[in-house]
């Protein structure tokens, strides 16, 4: 199985929560770098995680044997599962490597099992196992809100160039969560239910394109229901709740985004008369920002150099993913991404050229062989 790692477009914190999370909304976005995950299934019993990578731990602590575990549970079977991990992508790089392993484990389980899980099952244990899993059952471009499990299909964003550059620097989540509590003076809240948590922080524009996802219900490697446009009557009753202003504000820069009528051409970046805009120049205008920034580049100023150095570079949207410490830049064409990998590569930046991932592509390309 591939496993295809995701950026952030845009990631916003809210107030800390009692369960100890903060409220978040993000949009998620695969792309084509991954992972690739074998799992087999025999006679015997226990989980054997294999990885040549020392940093990738082993034992119950591994996101994929904790799914592994729960998916061996749901699906009543018994045997030794032996999943072997071949790391290409930075390890804790905030590309959620290690949230897309697991979920490559459990749909690799159920091939090598021949039995599968109903869609609800699968995001059940995957929202019980981390916060970035679920996304990975949906794939493309995906809201993500509550701690960032609560997933919602949004309509694809056209194939883009990116530019991934990892520093190699280590960046502690839970200490950048804190340095923005300190910072941002917030206290606790938490929302009651997935409804009430997009509730107010989407408005109506957005709403009505989202819907939850139905991913493909038996035979891995289909791809999941597309949005229904509008969503069910249930999808829409949605009123205000008590969200922060910053997480409204955001929600109304993401409607008027999403809302926009964009170019499907293969090249979407060619404006020419009578051709939509760069959906690119979209995201800033819409202030679509990663909040992490705030705490971690004054953390690791080597991570601003980063960013900065992808804009001269040539990219056109620059940011952290998740919490770091891996940034990307979108870039206008591919050959754009080829050149600017040449520029970081001679400053000494450790780069390399990717696409975005559409959801069909995502569910195409996840099975290998």
């Amino acid at each position: 199985m591939r496993s295809f790692a995701k950026i952030n477009l845009g990631l916003r914190i809210g107030a800390a929560r009692d369960d100890g999370f903060h409220e978040l909304l993000t949009v998620y976005q695969t792309i084509s770098l991954h992972d690739v995950i074998r799992v087999s299934a025999g006679r015997g019993s226990g989980i054997e995680i294999r990885c040549h990578d020392a940093r990738v731990p082993r034992d119950q602590s591994n996101t994929c044997w904790r799914v592994a575990e729960r998916a061996m549970a749901a699906l009543k079977a018994k045997g030794r599962v032996l999943i072997e991990i071949e790391k290409r992508l930075p390890v804790q790089g905030g590309l959620g490597g290690a949230s897309a392993n697991a979920v490559a484990t459990l749909l690799g389980l159920e091939r090598a099992l021949r039995k599968s899980l109903p869609a609800a099952e699968r995001l059940r244990i995957a929202a019980e196992v981390g916060s970035d899993l679920p996304l990975f059952l949906v794939g493309g471009t995906v809201l993500g809100v509550g701690r960032g499990e609560q997933v919602y299909a949004l309509p694809d964003l056209p194939a883009v160039a990116c530019v991934v550059v990892a520093p190699g620097i280590g960046v502690s989540t839970p200490k950048a969560f804190r340095e923005w509590d300190r910072r941002q003076g917030r206290k606790p809240f938490s929302f009651a239910s997935p409804d009430r948590a997009l509730k107010g922080c989407c408005s109506t524009e957005l709403r009505e394109e989202v819907a939850v996802p139905e991913t493909e219900p038996a035979a891995m490697g289909s791809a999941p229901t597309a949005p229904r446009r509008g969503g069910s009557t249930e999808d829409r009753k949605l009123t205000a709740s008590n969200v922060s202003d910053r997480m409204r504000e955001l929600g109304r820069g993401l409607s008027a985004w999403l809302s926009e009528p964009y170019s499907s051409a293969p090249s979407p970046f060619g404006v020419r008369r009578g051709q939509a805009e760069n959906p690119l120049l979209w995201l800033v205008r819409a202030g679509i920002e990663n909040d992490f920034e705030e705490v971690v580049f004054p953390e690791y100023p080597e991570l601003r150099k980063a960013k900065d150095a992808l804009l001269r570079a040539g990219a056109k949207y620059a940011s952290l993913s998740g919490s770091g410490s891996t940034l990307y830049g979108l870039f206008e064409s591919r050959a754009a991404a080829v050149r600017g990998v040449i520029r970081l590569r001679k400053q000494g930046w450790a780069a390399q050229a990717t696409t975005t991932l559409t959801r069909a592509g995502y569910w195409r390309r996840m099975l290998v062989g």
